[in-house]
């Protein structure tokens, strides 16, 4: 079954966080309430687990997050290797704090598509460094959008 399909289900008004989970930073982008625009929203430099899921779980009260997005790390011949079982250790540990839906989302080429586009638009080295893990987010969350339009995400959310 498509893992993106149980966020058809969500009460009307919950968000969805969109995560790049890397090895020094994790990049949060954010839906609006209609499911159906990703935006960027913050980079949090990693530390350690406890403190990186607690300011994740700042962020889903903050802001009435009823899913999250994680990318999926596929290698590009679609295995998995170190950094999928990273995320899906990840993903494990923070579900022992919060009954949240998630889901993962592939997210080959995310960065490298950021990146390209961060070029095209002539921004610098250190700008890009600085706006490429949560835009990063934002491409993985809009493809997930993108996906439960396509299941027909509209008809379930949009009811009171």
């Amino acid at each position: 079954m498509d893992a993106i399909r149980q966020f058809l289900l969500l009460p009307k008004g919950k968000r969805l966080l969109g995560l790049d989970l890397g090895t020094k930073t994790i990049g949060l982008a954010l839906s609006d309430i209609n499911l159906t625009v990703a935006s960027s929203l913050e980079t949090i430099q990693r530390k350690k687990f406890t403190p990186d899921a607690a300011r994740l779980l700042d962020v889903i009260g903050k802001f009435d997050v009823g899913g999250l997005v994680f990318g999926w790390p596929l290698n590009m011949d679609g295995s998995e290797g170190p950094r999928t079982q990273a995320t899906a250790a990840f993903m494990r540990n923070l579900a022992k704090l919060t009954e949240i839906p998630m889901a993962t989302w592939d997210e080959r080429l995310s960065t490298a598509a950021v990146t390209r586009m961060l070029i095209d638009a002539d921004a610098s080295r250190a700008r890009r460094g600085e706006v490429v893990d949560k835009l990063a987010a934002s491409y993985i969350l809009q493809g997930a959008l993108d996906r439960l339009a396509q299941l027909g995400a509209g008809s379930e959310h949009q009811k009171d």
